[in-house]
């Protein structure tokens, strides 16, 4: 059967797949980012390297605990760390060397080839908003996550032009078992939309479905061999790693799938206060589990991740596109850089209950600031609000709408003649105009982002047509995304085999909801 599908896969489908392709609407997604700017780099060489020094520090004298994980232990003590109970601690340099068979770049494969993207380098991939139990729109208000709502979200990101990625738990729908949601939520990426996307992490056994699912989807081979799935492997900062996120891991990095390894950090609470101290634990959380991945399989592809915000110290609360964050971001992006790995950061981050001014304040900052710090994959990119606990549909398609900003502003500025325009100013002259002149002719259509979602018309016609705010604009154009939303082509008989693992699955043990 495996074989079959290999087989089938080489030869790009059957007659049924094809007919399904020529009949299917071809969506516009641009490709992903390639940085024409440079990175915005906010630490000198000797500010490095005293945190590079002060990370190896904490993991050789207080180390970090790995927890119910026996065989990670033996693990670390057979590579020459120092383990005791649970606490592993890794004399200096090594888990630097360790990391040095991680790629510095990788290619994550999609259903269509179309939409692979390269991870790493100059790049940057965007994938909306992960994790949120409840979601927000202008009709419903806030509710508990459904799995319609999850398969509304990935289809407006597969219809998103700027999304390049599927993303993974785009909110958490809780009308399904918790022990069975995760095989919907990877059919519904699998099914309707082409883009790339993530495996589940909540328990080891999910993610083997991730790759068992993934190989029906690809071939056994093709799985084996190249990466299909990236993985979000969040570290309970400060400094311990869980045996379900490793135990996860280890599932992906022994497939040749790709894991995020993350701190989660919330300054003040799960480390200090200060710039330089949290960049310190950030890297060494970062250097055992990329070490640690490596110890699983050599070469297996991981991203340095750093989820940072702050909080305010009046109400608990975290807090986001603030400037300490910001040059958190910024100096993290230098740590992974000199790793040689690439960099996930940042996103359409706020604190605000609404898609309004706080929302849209907070999430410019946070974008910006992503794009300047070089991050090479970008989670939540679209749709986060209240602090990561509700997916937006209003604020998913006005982030997705100014995810454009970002491919514009990384292109840099063009040095070409077309560039320097000097035929245009020669023939406009002094007094003139340049509406009609043959540069602005041959330009117009690709000059200026243009938006899907904001209104620049006349005080008159916006007033004409129900002087409508951003969110009431972002609700017409999330209806419209999904009344025109067409499934991607796919070969019936791999659909087929997907519902069949899924029923198979969810027929073999009783739901669970806690």
């Amino acid at each position: 059967m495996n074989e079959v599908r290999s087989e089938r896969r080489a030869r790009g489908g059957g007659g049924a797949a094809r007919r399904a392709e020529r009949t299917a609407v071809s969506m516009d997604t641009a490709k992903f980012i390639v940085r024409n700017i440079p990175n915005f780099e906010i630490l000198n060489d000797e500010a490095l390297e005293v945190i590079e020094y002060n990370a190896e520090t904490v993991l050789e004298e207080i180390g970090v605990n790995f927890v119910d994980n026996p065989a990670a232990l033996a693990l670390w003590r057979e590579a020459g760390a120092d383990v005791t109970g649970e606490r592993v601690r890794i004399p200096r340099g090594l888990a630097r060397a360790l990391c040095k068979t991680a790629p510095s770049q990788f290619t994550q494969h999609a259903r269509n080839p179309e939409r692979n993207v390269e991870i790493g380098g100059k790049g940057l991939v965007l994938a909306p908003v992960y994790g949120p139990p409840f979601v927000r729109d202008n009709e419903g208000g806030r509710r508990y996550a459904t799995m319609e709502d999850f398969r509304n979200f990935v289809k407006l990101g597969y219809m998103s032009k700027w999304l390049h990625h599927s993303g993974g738990t785009v909110c958490e729908p809780t009308d399904i078992a918790v022990n069975k949601r995760h095989l919907d939520m990877l059919m519904a990426h699998m099914t309707l939309s082409d883009k790339p996307y993530m495996g589940s992490v909540t328990e080891p056994v999910r993610a083997e479905d991730s790759v068992k699912m993934s190989k029906i989807l690809f071939g056994d081979d093709f799985v084996e061999q190249n990466t299909v799935m990236t993985s979000l492997i969040n570290i309970n900062s400060p400094l311990t790693f869980d045996s379900t996120m490793m135990g996860a891991l280890e599932v992906y990095a022994r497939h040749n799938q790709a894991a995020i390894i993350s701190p989660f950090i919330v300054g003040g609470a799960m480390a200090p206060v200060t710039v330089a101290g949290t960049l310190t634990q950030v890297l060494a959380e970062v250097l055992a589990g990329v070490a640690y991945s490596q110890l699983i399989r050599k070469g297996a592809p991981v991203i340095f991740g750093a989820f940072v915000t702050s909080i305010d110290m009046n109400s608990g609360a975290p807090t986001f596109g603030t400037p300490e964050a910001a040059h958190i971001t910024y100096g993290a992006g230098q740590l992974a850089r000199r790793m040689g790995l690439p960099y996930r950061s940042g996103g359409s981050f706020c604190g605000s209950k609404l898609p309004d001014a706080q929302a849209a304040y907070e999430t410019a900052n946070s974008l910006n600031m992503a794009l300047l710090a070089g991050v090479n994959f970008m989670l939540h990119a679209c749709g986060w609000l209240e602090g990561g606990l509700v997916s937006s549909y209003e604020k998913f398609v006005l982030d997705a709408d100014q995810l454009g900003t970002l491919h514009h502003l990384a292109k840099g500025i063009s040095m070409d003649d077309n560039g320097q325009a000097m035929e245009a100013i020669r023939e406009v002259g002094p007094g003139g105009h340049y509406l009609g002149c043959a540069h602005t002719q041959a330009n117009f259509k690709t000059a200026f982002w243009r938006t899907d979602v904001l209104d620049y018309k006349p005080f008159e016609t916006w007033e004409e047509e129900g002087a409508r705010d951003s969110a009431t604009l972002a609700d017409v154009r999330v209806k419209k995304l999904l009344r025109d939303y067409q499934a991607p082509a796919l070969d019936p008989a791999i659909n087929e085999a997907l519902a069949a693992y899924v029923a198979q699955r969810k027929a073999s043990e009783p739901d669970a909801f806690g």
